[in-house]
């Protein structure tokens, strides 16, 4: 009876050091990935630099799930709501363009939006390839 009270006593103390080592639950780094309404307003404006994805992803399913039309207007963003709309100004040109987030990204340097072929072209940003730009907040979106 002895020896098996030790064992018991081995086990527990066993079972609370290893989940006394698990890892504690993650977190959204910033709470407004699960409200994102909250986190932006419609008139919002911002600045930083732009680029755009084309032939390459083509066809291939967006963050939001629909196909990526590269002569569309649309774009990635990190955490814009999707279906946000945007008007997107080329500070180097002044030319603008309306866009639809639709993708998440990009994930390359200081970079703050990506922009469909067809958007990069209306704002003359195809020859450039990355330039800075002006982003303001249309209409948020619902996702």
């Amino acid at each position: 009876m002895k020896n098996s009270s030790g064992f018991v006593t081995l086990v527990f103390s066993a079972v609370l050091l290893i989940h006394g080592c698990t890892p504690a639950p993650r977190y959204a780094e910033e709470p407004y990935q699960k409200a994102p309404h909250k986190r932006f307003k419609v008139g919002q404006t911002w600045t930083g630099l732009a680029s755009w994805y084309g032939p390459k992803f083509h066809g291939r399913k967006t963050a939001n799930g629909e196909r990526y039309d590269m002569n569309g207007l649309t774009a990635a963003h990190r955490r814009l709501p999707f279906n946000t709309i945007i008007e997107v100004t080329n500070l180097s040109n002044g030319k603008s363009c309306r866009v639809r987030i639709n993708d998440r990204g990009p994930f390359k340097g200081r970079r703050i939006l990506d922009l469909s072929k067809g958007a990069a072209r209306r704002i003359g940003l195809i020859q450039d390839g990355v330039t800075e730009v002006r982003i303001r907040i249309i209409k948020l979106g619902d996702g």
